[in-house]
């Protein structure tokens, strides 16, 4: 899509997001991951095995001109996700990062006092904050106000696959914050994306949903599309919904000279 993402001073011109983990193996991660026509993939810093070299590294399978969103994942305190993060700028010089501090280990979901402390001191080491968060518009301008680059609101919990369960609250987290907003988390299927794509997020960021499916590079495909579907039918502005049929040939209005 000509249309581009400006997320600090980064730019995309894909709003798919993808992830690296729960494949069965580092070809069809990669094979995905292309399929996907993502330009940015996120990887969990604390699960990296750093010591693996060549193709035994999952670094080595991330296709050539993909950048890297070094994630928290696995954090449960600020201190926790700051270490984390400074790790990663020492790893890979970049600054891009996503702030992940989970509440607990069973509903994977954030813990927004822990993630809005993380938050302030990154933002002031000159990260560029993407932090997974509740989708409470509340707290989203928060995190804008402290300076994220955008707010990754869930859908669902984590890898739940139950699709955006409360359209409503992302309509009006959308409306209250003006940094890119990307829906994380609880995406199943290729409908999911369209869904968040046409409330007007600007971006969907998945893993599970393709690294699990029975075909992930076919589920790729079904992602990528439905990503520029959604947006583009965005874009392009629904019809009103009615409670009564209208006639989609009447007999007045029509173009002049039809029938």
């Amino acid at each position: 899509m000509s249309e581009t993402l400006r997320i600090g001073n980064h730019v995309f011109h894909s709003r798919l997001f993808t992830g690296t983990g729960k494949y069965a193996d580092f070809p069809t991660m990669k094979e995905a991951l292309l399929a996907s026509g993502s330009e940015i993939v996120t990887v969990a810093v604390r699960r990296l095995d750093l010591s693996a070299k060549g193709e035994e590294s999952l670094l080595h399978w991330i296709p050539e001109g993909m950048k890297l969103l070094p994630n928290t994942a696995g954090c449960f305190t600020a201190d926790d996700a700051i270490r984390t993060c400074r790790l990663a700028r020492e790893l890979w010089g970049s600054d891009l990062v996503k702030l992940e501090v989970l509440a607990d280990q069973k509903t994977l979901l954030p813990d927004v006092v822990e993630t809005l402390k993380a938050a302030e001191v990154l933002v002031k080491e000159g990260f560029t904050v993407l932090p997974y968060t509740t989708d409470d518009a509340v707290v989203a301008r928060k995190l804008e106000d402290v300076g994220c680059a955008a707010v990754m609101p869930l859908g669902a919990p984590i890898g739940s696959g139950l699709g955006v369960r409360n359209p409503y609250n992302l309509m009006i987290l959308r409306e209250q914050v003006k940094v890119p907003v990307l829906v994380d988390a609880g995406v199943g299927t290729a409908s999911d994306v369209a869904i968040a794509m046409e409330l007007g997020c600007d971006a969907v960021l998945l893993n599970t949903a393709i690294a699990c499916a029975k075909e992930p590079v076919r589920m790729a495909r079904a992602m990528k599309a439905a990503c520029e579907a959604g947006r583009d039918a965005y874009l392009a502005g629904r019809i009103p919904k009615k409670l009564y049929g209208s006639a989609s040939s009447p007999i007045e209005g029509t173009i002049s000279g039809a029938r």
